[in-house]
């Protein structure tokens, strides 16, 4: 009885606003360096001091990279899988990241050119399982950019703000993606996904790298610890590709429960959880 009036009156089931409480400590709580800082033991954001001059110009290059990979792959080959819900292989993913990032952790920082556009077409291979379980079709190119847009929603703090210090919530990162993943959807649409170098695609992958470079310039830090060594490498990366896991299942969660309530009424619970 309770159910059924929630639903009339536009409200969210029990069931739902648990799973919505969830997800809200999945997408607000700790950002990867402070998952990283309780694995290893010592702050990763003063690790960042240990990174050669050098190495800035390689991480970047490499991240420009994966997300240009991640992008070809998320327009051409996302949707190719059955579109049925099934359980997302999560362990799988998790074991190839981690023998990925042990190559990376063996050989040092060098190797991430080869090792990061690797690690991130398996996370984003682990997200778009998790969005299909979700009730995401793939074949719909905006659920697909929603898959790339899991990349940008660590929530860590983004140092390209003026105000360094304020953490940017989930609902506001994807406000300021979501011109960019519209006019990116409407180019596919309308021109096919030929040219990933489009300028709509162009901008939707700097936006998205302004806050993933943040995240995997603190991953090699933590790898970049003289200590870390291989094994280090595959518990870094496992890591890595876990919390992404986390983030896809608490935004794809907050989509399903969009698609059944709404946006403004998910949002509005959204915004009343986070002051309690």
């Amino acid at each position: 009885m309770s159910q059924s009036t929630d639903l009339i009156r536009g409200e969210l089931s029990s069931e739902a606003l648990a799973e919505l409480r969830e997800a809200k400590r999945d997408l607000e709580h700790h950002g990867i360096a402070d998952r990283l800082t309780e694995l290893i033991g010592a702050p990763i954001r003063g690790a960042l001091k240990l990174l050669p001059d050098a190495a800035e110009s390689v991480l970047h290059a490499a991240i420009e990279k994966s997300l240009k990979l991640a992008l070809d792959a998320a327009l051409k080959t996302l949707g190719d899988a059955p579109s049925k819900s099934t359980r997302p292989k999560l362990l799988t993913h998790k074991l190839l990241a981690g023998l990925s990032g042990a190559a990376g952790g063996a050989l040092g920082g060098a190797m991430v050119a080869i090792e990061l556009p690797v690690s991130t077409l398996l996370i984003l291979r682990s997200v778009a399982d998790i969005a299909r379980s979700e009730g995401e079709d793939l074949n719909d190119v905006s659920a697909r950019l929603a898959c790339l847009e899991v990349l940008a929603l660590d929530p860590g703090k983004q140092a390209a703000e003026p105000a360094a210090d304020v953490e940017i919530g989930y609902f506001a990162v994807r406000a300021a993606l979501a011109n960019q993943i519209r006019e990116a959807s409407h180019y596919v649409l309308k021109n096919g996904i030929a040219d990933t170098a489009a300028p709509p695609l162009v901008r939707l992958i700097a936006q998205i790298s302004q806050r993933f470079g943040l995240v995997v310039s603190e991953k090699l830090a933590a790898q970049a610890i003289p200590v870390i060594g291989a094994l280090g490498g595959a518990l870094i990366n496992s890591y890595f590709i876990d919390h992404y896991q986390d983030l896809a299942r608490a935004h794809f969660t907050v989509r399903r429960l969009e698609r059944k309530y709404g946006t403004a009424i998910v949002r509005a619970e959204y915004n009343r959880l986070k002051a309690e």
